[in-house]
């Protein structure tokens, strides 16, 4: 009988080892860097923040929207509450995550106080939003901005937006997307803003 002796390691699994750290290595220095991936949301917020065309404190352009039911509403006839202007459109998914939390976190909380929810389609027809209304069985007011005539004043691109406007007319604050932690901090802003008001 025959005695084997051991195997060597062959030089082809040498080779395959060291291809392998050669690989390793290269990824490690061609992948992007958490510096990389930061600049590249600066790099976005910068965009949102050049694409917001008003800020904290100024006053809120005025205009005058078109109601879903025919009706129309200005900013000037709101003066005296707290308005939460919310830009949106139905086929945008952040926004309607956005609008799912509006009717018990924001309407119902803060009804019978000087606080008005409005949103406004933007860019889309009345017949778009009877039918994303039909869909999904909201009924509270919603405005028209089928030109983007009013989302112009406040931005240039995009959605979902929310403008936080104070008793006098001046903007209290400003959202861009959903994000719940700073949905919760819209609802916050919102309270300690008409507790100076009432």
């Amino acid at each position: 009988m025959a005695i084997r002796k051991p195997r060597r390691k062959s030089s082809r699994q040498l080779w395959f080892m060291l291809a392998l750290i050669v690989l390793i290595l290269v990824a490690i220095v061609l992948l992007p860097s958490g510096e990389g991936n930061a600049d590249k949301a600066a790099g976005h917020k910068s965009e949102i923040e050049a694409s917001t065309l008003v800020e904290v404190g100024d006053p809120a352009p005025e205009f005058t929207v078109e109601l879903f039911d025919g009706g129309t509403v200005s900013l000037a006839e709101l003066r005296g509450k707290v308005v939460l202007l919310n830009f949106w459109a139905t086929w945008c998914p952040p926004c309607r995550e956005e609008l799912t939390h509006v009717q018990s976190d924001i309407i119902d909380r803060f009804a019978g106080r000087p606080f008005v929810f409005l949103p406004i389609s933007r860019g889309e027809s009345h017949a778009d939003v009877a039918a994303f209304r039909e869909q999904t069985g909201y009924d509270f007011p919603m405005g028209l901005d089928s030109t983007r005539s009013i989302y112009n004043r406040y931005a240039s691109n995009y959605i979902p937006r929310n403008f936080l406007i104070d008793a006098d007319g001046k903007i209290v604050t400003a959202t861009v997307g959903f994000d719940e932690t700073e949905f919760e901090e819209l609802i916050h802003t919102i309270e300690t803003t008409l507790a100076k008001t009432e």
